[in-house]
């Protein structure tokens, strides 16, 4: 077992969900060992060896791990976020346990911005996706709450067939 625990240290307000907390722990070991072989993950979205940190994309929100403290983003309360912080452990174990069927990652990764997005979106504003912009549709993509067939502009013939591509590359 690589962890025993991950204990709360402190909650503080999420400022991407109001009325939803950031959950900090502090895991019983550094989490540096680990780490490479978490960023293999399919969730992984930005990983940087040099500071052996790395963010994991999860529903809704984020978990971004150092090798001394983790942060979950957009947490109900404490009741949710401690058995978070224990699934966390589990993950990571797991994880751990099963690194010799992983290959660690050692390349610098980082998520696609709003604008890397918005930037191949066709910016028209047309509202078809249900989206007042289309750079909230952008924040959308990158959040998974809208996928690509949500824009009708986008999947409407071979003019922005270039751009769709690189989309589902990216995304």
């Amino acid at each position: 077992m690589y962890l025993e625990s991950i204990a709360l240290l402190r909650t503080t307000p999420c400022l991407a969900e109001p009325g939803k907390i950031i959950v900090t722990g502090k895991p019983s070991n550094s989490l540096e060992m680990v780490i490479p072989y978490l960023a293999s993950l399919p969730n992984a979205i930005s990983f940087n060896p040099e500071a052996s940190t790395l963010t994991l994309r999860r529903q809704p929100g984020f978990i971004t791990l150092f090798p001394d403290k983790v942060h979950i983003t957009q947490v109900k309360d404490v009741e949710e976020g401690l058995p978070l912080l224990e699934a966390l452990k589990q993950a990571i174990n797991t994880t751990w346990e099963r690194r010799h069927e992983l290959v660690a990652a050692t390349k610098k990764s980082k998520a696609p911005r709003p604008l890397d997005v918005y930037a191949l979106l066709p910016q028209t504003n047309c509202k078809q996706c249900g989206e007042a912009t289309c750079m909230a549709f952008a924040f959308g993509l990158l959040m998974h709450t809208r996928t690509l067939e949500g824009c009708p502009p986008l999947n409407a013939g071979i003019e922005f067939s270039d751009r769709r591509a690189t989309l589902e590359a990216m995304l």
